[in-house]
């Protein structure tokens, strides 16, 4: 009747997503007149489509709210700034019986956005920044919103056409690519971890596969100020190439090509060779100042692997060619960042250098375990992709490689950092990411002593502060389970009872209020889970070696890949 409808009027409310065929599909009362709608994105282009049904558009007039925001600027659950009408304004540009383009105006950008209908409806815009559709004649109701950097200058996607594009996109994407069915498990534990396995999936595909890499809220939400992090793309984008949809990590490895340039740029800034990757970034790869994140460098091997793992794929010869550069300069900036210890005869990490586990001073670090690990990986790696193109290898890399510093090591245990090697003598040292596991878990090593690192995973488990650790954080310590030995543990460790590896009905896993989804832990989860199903480079005979064979998981798997 032309009044807003607040949320304590709704009554009989349910919400169900439809995965199968991307649909939404809500329901809810008002007065006691039902209400049903139906929504679902275009997967081309930036386009929702809605359909709704209920008595109450043609008696009593159901209008439809557009409201526009501002930007936010904060940190939060909120995704925009609705406080703030003076920032940014709402312009009709075109206005006709069935349809309107507005024109947005934040700052300096401007974008369009179309709104189609079917049927009877009156629009105006009662407010600078919010549009109301009121609506009457039928039951029925149905519209598309259309979101473009430029004015159509084209026939949309209709509103049929556009559930039809959900449902065909939805439907190839779950028939193809890898899956795993743990349904005739005898373990309780088997349909949760399912569960996760399939939303993480899903999740991931909506919020993670875009054009360059995703912040650790994806699409959702603000987290870091909007800003994403290149290390953190490693838990994000993986396992589109374990899970058999490569093309889904190619869309934002692309980025690196993008902002080579740049990287290259900063690389000879500071002195070093080839191209130094930052940390939290904006999308041309400018670097937000910080205390920390300038000094991580465990991003720098992560655009190697990411290439590894496509040429693994598909063996493809052009791939080679088409991501050398990037791998040959990533190389050559961790070629250039080690230096030489001429009293040890050895080459050292740092300083200045924060590790992955972001405790320690950048100015007295050295050496930490995780990094000592994937530098190794990175340069024999980049040996690889030179042989494979005919090259000679790089002597400069082997000899790095021959005299790279050990793993640190005490008391029969791997140690976070050289600098750190009571590990497991001081609490302090049991906090934030236990990444020293990853040295031989999320990365293979084969100079790894695999006794001293299962005890080290034994006593990670024994005693680590869970209250200070991070979603990915379980799945890492299952990948290192899985690769010692330890399967049990591994499943262990994917359905840890703590609530920073809490998932949410909708799937997200939750941290605390602050972090309320974070979408690495869902990432890993699905990496964890192929790696264990598929197996790795060097794995042991048998099926699903990763997960225990005491009769209580039964795994079927398909289209999976295996880690290296």
């Amino acid at each position: 009747h032309g009044m807003p409808v607040e949320m304590h009027e709704l009554d009989e409310i349910h919400q169900t997503l439809n995965l199968w065929d991307g649909i939404l599909s809500s329901r809810f009362s008002v007065d006691g007149i039902k209400v049903q709608v139906e929504t679902c994105c275009h997967p081309e282009t930036d386009q929702i489509a809605v359909r709704i049904h209920s008595d109450m558009i043609r008696d009593a007039g159901l209008g439809i709210i557009f409201n526009f925001p501002y930007g936010s600027l904060s940190w939060g659950k909120e995704s925009g700034d609705w406080q703030s009408p003076e920032k940014h304004r709402t312009i009709v540009l075109e206005k006709g019986n069935h349809s309107v383009v507005l024109e947005r105006r934040l700052d300096s950008s401007r974008y369009y956005v179309t709104i189609q209908w079917e049927g009877q409806a009156r629009f105006d815009l009662p407010e600078k920044n919010r549009l109301r559709l009121e609506t009457a004649g039928s039951d029925d109701f149905n519209f598309i919103c259309h979101f473009s950097p430029e004015k159509p200058v084209q026939d949309l996607p209709g509103i049929n056409e556009t559930f039809e594009a959900s449902a065909d996109h939805w439907n190839r994407f779950w028939k193809s690519g890898g899956a795993i069915d743990l349904s005739k498990s005898k373990d309780p534990r088997a349909r949760e971890l399912e569960r996760r396995i399939v939303l993480s999936q899903y999740l991931m595909a909506v919020q993670c596969a875009g054009s360059m890499p995703p912040q650790e809220t994806g699409l959702t939400c603000n987290s870091w100020f909007g800003k994403f992090h290149l290390e953190m793309h490693w838990w994000h984008a993986v396992h589109f190439a374990l899970w058999g949809r490569p093309e889904l990590l190619e869309k934002s490895f692309d980025w690196y090509g993008a902002i080579l340039p740049a990287a290259r740029k900063k690389a000879a800034r500071q002195g070093y060779e080839g191209v130094r990757w930052p940390k939290m970034t904006d999308p041309d790869g400018r670097e937000s100042p910080s205390n920390v994140g300038v000094f991580l460098v465990w991003q720098q091997p992560h655009p190697i692997y990411y290439a590894e793992l496509l040429y693994r794929n598909k063996e493809d010869r052009t791939l080679l060619d088409r991501y050398q550069k990037i791998v040959f300069e990533t190389a050559g900036f961790m070629a250039s960042y080690t230096v030489w210890d001429e009293s040890r005869k050895r080459y050292v990490l740092g300083p200045p250098l924060i590790p992955a586990q972001e405790l320690y001073k950048p100015e007295t670090t050295i050496n930490p375990a995780f990094e000592l690990s994937y530098w190794a990986f990175g340069l024999r790696t980049a040996q690889h992709w030179r042989e494979r193109l005919g090259l000679s290898r790089n002597e400069k890399w082997d000899h790095i490689l021959a005299h790279m510093s050990e793993i640190p090591e005490n008391d029969g245990f791997y140690q976070n950092t050289e600098t750190a090697m009571n590990t497991f003598k001081d609490a302090f040292h049991r906090n934030d990411h236990p990444t020293l596991l990853g040295a031989y878990g999320m990365l293979p090593n084969a100079d790894i002593d695999v006794e001293i690192m299962r005890s080290t995973l034994k006593e990670v488990l024994n005693s680590w502060n869970w209250d200070r650790t991070w979603g990915w954080d379980y799945p890492l310590i299952a990948m290192t389970a899985a690769r010692v030995g330890e399967p049990e543990m591994a499943v262990d460790a994917l359905l840890m009872d703590v609530q920073r590896n809490t998932y949410l009905t909708n799937g997200h896993n939750y941290q605390d209020r602050r972090l309320t989804l974070y979408l690495p832990g869902n990432g890993g989860l699905l990496t964890a889970a192929a790696m264990m199903a598929a197996g790795w480079d060097g794995a042991p005979e048998g099926h699903a070696p990763g997960f225990p064979a005491d009769g209580g998981w039964h795994v079927e798997w398909e289209g999976l890949y295996p880690m290296p």
